[in-house]
Formats: structure tokens, sequence, C-alpha cells
């Protein structure tokens, strides 16, 4: 069986974090799907979806590290073409990627203690981001 449903989520863009463990949780609730995987992307070029300690330090060391690897101010032949100046964030997704597939048993996503499922939007405005949730199993 294949369930999906849409999600969607105002952000505030330059890698702002949203915790969706819970809503994909309700997602797979709806799909009564009780044993298989759950696939969660995030449409657009310019957002990631992973899994992360999703407490207030390690969201700003894992905002740190993003701007460390890609800043906001480095140049890009992107936005030198475009001029919309998100090249950095392209390069931020492409290289953490548009989803995360995490399996499921007894209806409930297999995650750790401490471990819960994030978008991540890196384009450099606010935006309301779509996430696609697909759930596969019995």
């Amino acid at each position: 069986m294949v369930h999906g449903e849409e999600i969607q989520l105002n952000t505030k863009g330059f890698s702002d974090i949203k915790d969706i463990t819970s809503r994909v949780n309700e997602i797979i609730k709806r799909s009564n799907i009780k044993a298989g995987t759950v696939t969660v992307t995030a449409i657009g070029s310019t957002a990631s979806v992973t899994t992360i300690e999703y407490e207030p330090a390690l969201v700003q060391d894992m905002q740190d590290q993003l701007e460390q690897f890609a800043s906001q101010n480095m140049r890009s032949r992107h936005s030198e073409t475009w001029g919309d100046d998100n090249g950095f964030s392209h390069i931020r997704a492409s290289f953490m990627g548009p989803g995360c597939t995490i399996p499921i048993n007894n209806g409930a996503l297999i995650l750790g203690t401490w471990q819960q499922l994030i978008v991540i939007d890196h384009d450099n405005r606010p935006r309301q981001r779509r996430v696609y949730v697909q759930v596969m199993g019995e």
C-alpha cells in the first residue's frame, strides 16, 4: 500500500530549521500502514530534509556550520547570472540532499530517543515550503 500527503510550512530562510516529526507521524497514522518506510522530500532546490537532535544549541550549531560551509556572502555564478543572491542556498541543499527515508514499525517512525525529522530552508528569504511525505508498506 502507498499513501502520500503534503505538508506546508512557513519558514524564515537562511537555514531556518523546522521539526516535522509529529506531522509525519500523523500522516503515518492516517495511512494505516504499520510496517514499511516513509520518504520525506522537500519540494524545491533550496531546502533539505534530514534528522537531528532538535534542541536550540544544536540547531544553532548546524546553522553556524552551514554558514561556514557555504556562506551567504560567497561569490556565486548562479547569483551573478540570475541576480537572486541565493547560490549558497542551492549548494547547501544539494550537498545535504532533498529527502530522507526512515523505517516504520508498529505504525511509527523508527528514530532514536533524541532524533527528530527536520526541514531546513536554505533560501535567502521567507518561504512557504512544501514537503511531500510518502508512506509505503503494509
